[in-house]
C-alpha cells in the first residue's frame, strides 16, 4: 500500500495540478491588487476581468510546454526553466493584447509587473515546496519505483548510472538480468546482476519490481520479442530503451506520427513554443540594439562613404535554416572590386583587401552590426552558427563530417564557436563541434548567456579580422 498510495493517483495529482496553477495565479493577481490599486472597490470588475483572462491561458498555454508531463525524470532546472519559458510566453501574451487593444492604461504598471515576476515566484516556490515533499515520502518509501535492468552490456550501464545520478527521482535499480553466465554475481555501478532474464520471471512473482527496463543491443530482436511474450502475464510496466547511443544523435527525442512510435534521432530544437521564444528573444534583443547604436551606425556610414568610394552596405548571399538562402548586411570594408577577379575567397587573418577603416570595423566587429537588420527581418537569429556563402558550404558539407546539421537552426550574428574564439580564418572542425554542441543544448538560458559573452569577446578575440 504505501508503494502504491501516489501511483495509483498519478492521474488525479496532474489534473489538481492543472486545476492548481490557474487558482494560484489568481491568488497572486488579487493579493497585489489589494495592495498596489488605490482605487480598488470602483475597479474591482475590470481587474477581476483581466485576471480570468490571465487564468484561461495559464490553462490552455502551460500543458502545453510540458508543466504537467511526468517529473519524476526532470531535473529541478529543467523544471525552473520550463516554467521561466512558460511565464515569459504568459506576460508576451497579455501585454501584446493590452498594446494592441489599446487598454494598458487601464491597468496599473505596479500591479502588472508585480504580477507577473510574483506569480512567477509563487508558483516556483510551491513546485519546490512539492518537489521537496515527494523527496521526503519517497525516504520513507512512498512512491519508489523498484527497477530491474535487462541487459548488462554498455546500455544497462548507462542507464544504472544516470539513474543513481538521480536520487531525488524516486527511482531504484534492485537488480541486472543478463544472459551471459560470466556476468552472473557480479556489480555493475554497485548493482548486482541476479542471473539470467529468465531469472527475471521468477522474482517478479515475488512482487519485488515495479518496473522492467529493456536495454538489450538491437541485433538481440528476437530475444526482446520473447522477454516481452513472457511479460505479458504479469502487471509490470515495461520500458524500452533503445540501443541509440552508438548513433551520432543531435537534440534527439521520441514523437508519435500516425499513431506510430518514432524516435527522432537528428531535429531541430526550435519547434512549437521554443520558435516562439527564439523569435521573440530575437525582435527584443535585435530592436534594442539598433535603438541604442543608431547614432554609432550613423557615424560608421559616414566612415565607410569618407574611406572609398561604393556603398555603405555590403551584400552578400549566405545559407540559413533548411538551407534556406537570404543577403545578408554588413558595413562595407573593402573596395567594392575586391573580389572582381578573384572570385568568393575565404577571409584571411594576413590579407590586406580591407580598407584602413574597413580593418578596424573588422578587429571591433563593428562591420556587423547591420546584421541585427536581418534579424529584425526574421532572416537570420541574434544567435546561432555562422551562415556562411553557398560557394563554401557546397565544399565543407563534403569535407566536414555533420556540416549540414548546423542548418538545423537560423544562421547567427554570434554563437556559442564565437565566444569560444573559432571565428574568422580557424579550424572548422571544431567550429563545426561548437556548433552542434549549441544545437543539441540549446535553451533561453544558453543564449542569454552567449550574448553576455560576446559582449566581453567581441574586444578580445585574437581571431576577428
Amino acid at each position: 500500500m504505501r508503494r502504491s498510495l501516489l501511483k495509483d493517483n498519478a492521474l488525479l495529482f496532474e489534473w489538481a495540478m492543472r486545476l492548481f496553477d490557474p487558482l494560484l495565479l489568481a491568488l497572486v493577481g488579487a493579493v497585489f491588487f489589494r495592495l498596489y490599486v488605490d482605487d480598488w472597490d470602483q475597479l474591482v470588475e475590470r481587474y477581476a476581468l483581466a485576471i480570468m483572462g490571465m487564468m484561461l491561458v495559464c490553462a490552455a498555454l502551460f500543458p502545453f510546454l510540458g508543466l504537467y508531463s511526468p517529473q519524476r525524470g526532470v531535473t529541478p532546472f529543467e523544471e525552473l526553466r520550463r516554467l521561466f519559458n512558460a511565464w515569459l510566453l504568459l506576460a508576451t501574451i497579455g501585454f501584446t493584447f493590452l498594446f494592441l487593444s489599446k487598454t494598458g492604461h487601464d491597468f496599473s504598471r505596479a500591479w502588472s509587473i508585480y504580477f507577473i515576476i510574483g506569480g512567477f515566484l509563487v508558483q516556483f516556490g510551491a513546485r519546490a515546496a512539492i518537489r521537496l515533499s515527494l523527496r521526503a515520502l519517497r525516504r520513507r518509501g512512498y512512491n519508489v519505483r523498484r527497477i530491474a535492468i535487462v541487459g548488462a552490456g554498455d546500455l544497462g550501464r548507462e542507464i544504472a548510472k544516470r539513474i543513481l545520478r538521480m536520487p531525488w527521482s524516486g527511482l531504484e535499480v534492485r537488480g541486472f538480468y543478463d544472459d551471459d553466465p560470466a556476468l552472473r554475481g557480479a556489480a555493475v555501478e554497485g548493482v548486482t546482476i541476479v542471473g539470467a532474464a529468465d531469472c527475471l520471471l521468477r522474482d517478479l512473482e515475488g512482487g519485488a519490481i515495479d518496473q522492467v527496463w529493456m536495454a538489450l543491443p538491437l541485433r538481440a530482436d528476437a530475444r526482446i520479442r520473447e522477454l516481452l511474450e513472457e511479460l505479458r502475464r504479469f502487471s509490470v510496466q515495461v520500458r524500452f530503451v533503445p540501443d541509440i547511443f552508438n548513433f551520432t544523435l543531435l537534440h534527439h527525442s521520441m514523437t508519435e506520427i500516425a499513431g506510430l512510435p518514432v524516435i527522432n534521432l537528428t531535429e531541430s530544437p526550435l519547434e512549437g513554443g521554443n520558435l516562439v521564444l527564439k523569435r521573440l528573444e530575437d525582435v527584443a534583443v535585435a530592436l534594442g540594439v539598433l535603438l541604442l547604436a543608431s547614432p554609432l551606425m550613423l557615424l560608421i556610414a559616414v566612415g565607410v562613404k569618407l574611406s572609398s568610394p561604393g556603398p555603405v552596405f555590403y551584400r552578400q548571399e549566405r545559407v540559413t535554416w533548411n538551407g534556406e538562402r537570404f543577403r545578408i548586411l554588413k558595413f562595407r570594408t573593402m573596395s567594392t572590386d575586391a573580389e572582381t577577379a578573384s572570385g568568393p575567397v575565404w577571409s584571411k587573418r594576413d590579407e590586406r583587401r580591407a580598407t584602413r577603416f574597413g580593418t578596424f570595423l573588422r578587429r571591433t566587429s563593428l562591420d556587423e552590426l547591420p546584421q541585427f537588420i536581418n534579424a529584425l527581418r526574421g532572416e537570420m537569429s541574434v544567435v546561432g552558427p555562422r551562415p556562411e556563402r553557398p560557394e563554401f558550404v557546397e565544399r565543407f558539407k563534403r569535407e566536414i563530417p555533420g556540416y549540414m546539421q548546423k542548418h538545423l537552426v537560423k544562421g547567427g550574428i554570434t554563437g556559442w564557436a564565437q565566444v569560444n574564439d573559432f571565428r574568422g580564418d580557424t579550424d572548422l572542425h571544431k567550429r563545426i563541434q561548437f556548433d552542434l554542441y549549441y544545437i543539441e543544448n540549446w535553451s533561453l538560458w544558453f543564449d542569454l548567456r552567449i550574448i553576455a559573452l560576446t559582449l566581453v569577446h567581441v574586444f578580445n578575440s585574437r581571431n576577428a579580422h
